[in-house]
């Protein structure tokens, strides 16, 4: 194996070294076809395979039931904050949001421009440091649905209870899919983007009620209507064909290690020794993060200075820890440690935490 870092990049992600070395020895010649995949018909034998093993493997691992279509749809997670809104509801219609930080407040913008849109739970008093408790959302009458964040990337934020409070949920699950099971008889809509635990970036994966197509709020544009890309099984047009292609290799590399449920476990365990690193450091590393609410995919701290956490940045990048700078709205550090991060990569970062505060602790 060539030389790699341990990638803490929110996305873009790392991703399985043995899914790389896959692509690579079949992005010429794939199959023997004489052409790679991504020069296949998206209408073609090879392409279908590709196409119905992923829908197959995402039903499999996480447990959708037959009455969800699984919709693989170009735009990332971002397109979904609007089209999610625009095919559930009409313009007298009305959903809730929970606001639990910068990713939900964007959904709940786009939706705004849809239908009425209000706040059923708002972090921002306590500076998005924590997700609700179900008795704290607060709906209004006559709500189609409550809108969720179920990882918030930038802040660190774990949803840890998923809201049963008789609406389904509409969940954006861009950063912990596949990394956690899905309580299905909540749910509505599922999307997330690719490329955090999935993939490559440039296609969502949106898992849909089959009820929910059964009404049109409004007439759509044919490319976001969920109806038009179920009826096509998700070949309205040309999908993204390397995503979803590199997709199938990573979630035949989850079932093959263990399923949902597994890395469900590996998660708490990997970003366990890096909040264990930030808890026993007497306040030099600090999380704002509370408790139940720690996100395992994403884990945010801070340092007592700028210099010190540029200093860590260097020092770690030097050592082959990579991507470890917190988003620039909010700064400070975070490291993103998906289910392809191997377990080497949590201790190795936790075990540098420790040796760097050791040297630079007064």
């Amino acid at each position: 194996m060539p030389k790699r870092v341990y990638n803490f990049c929110p996305g873009p992600c790392t991703l399985p070294y043995e899914v790389l070395e896959e692509t690579q020895s079949e992005l010429v010649n794939y199959k023997d076809t004489g052409m790679s995949i991504i020069e296949h018909s998206h209408r073609g034998k090879h392409y279908d395979e590709v196409h119905c093993e992923v829908v197959d493997l995402v039903r499999e691992l996480l447990a959708v039931p037959d009455e969800f279509t699984i919709l693989l749809i170009q735009g990332g997670a971002t397109l979904q904050f609007a089209m999610s809104a625009m095919n559930l509801l009409t313009p007298d219609d009305k959903a809730g949001f929970v606001n639990s930080g910068h990713w939900a407040k964007l959904a709940m913008k786009d939706a705004k421009v849809y239908a009425n849109v209000y706040t059923a739970w708002d972090g921002s008093a306590e500076n998005f440091s924590r997700s609700p408790k179900a008795e704290e959302i607060e709906l209004e009458s006559d709500t189609s649905y409550l809108h969720v964040t179920t990882n918030e990337t930038i802040g660190g934020v774990r949803l840890f209870e998923w809201p049963d409070i008789g609406v389904p949920l509409v969940a954006d699950m861009s950063s912990d899919y596949l990394s956690r099971p899905i309580p299905w008889e909540l749910i509505n809509v599922a999307y997330g983007g690719a490329q955090k635990n999935i993939g490559p970036s440039g296609v969502a994966l949106v898992i849909v009620r089959k009820s929910v197509l059964e009404t049109k709020p409004r007439e759509l544009p044919s490319y976001l209507d969920y109806r038009r890309q179920h009826e096509s099984g998700s070949r309205f047009n040309t999908p993204a064909v390397f995503p979803i292609y590199v997709a199938g290799k990573v979630l035949k590399y989850y079932k093959e290690h263990g399923g949902v449920e597994e890395f469900a476990k590996i998660a708490r365990i990997k970003s366990g020794h890096v909040y264990d690193a930030i808890d026993a450091s007497d306040g030099f590393y600090d999380c704002p993060v509370q408790g139940e609410s720690r996100s395992f995919m994403n884990v945010v701290f801070r340092m007592p200075s700028d210099k010190l956490q540029s200093d860590f940045q260097e020092q770690a990048e030097s050592v082959g820890l990579v991507n470890l700078g917190g988003h620039r709205s909010v700064g400070g550090l975070r490291a993103s440690i998906y289910n392809s991060m191997p377990m080497e990569g949590a201790e190795t970062l936790a075990n540098f935490m420790s040796e760097f505060r050791a040297a630079n602790s007064k």
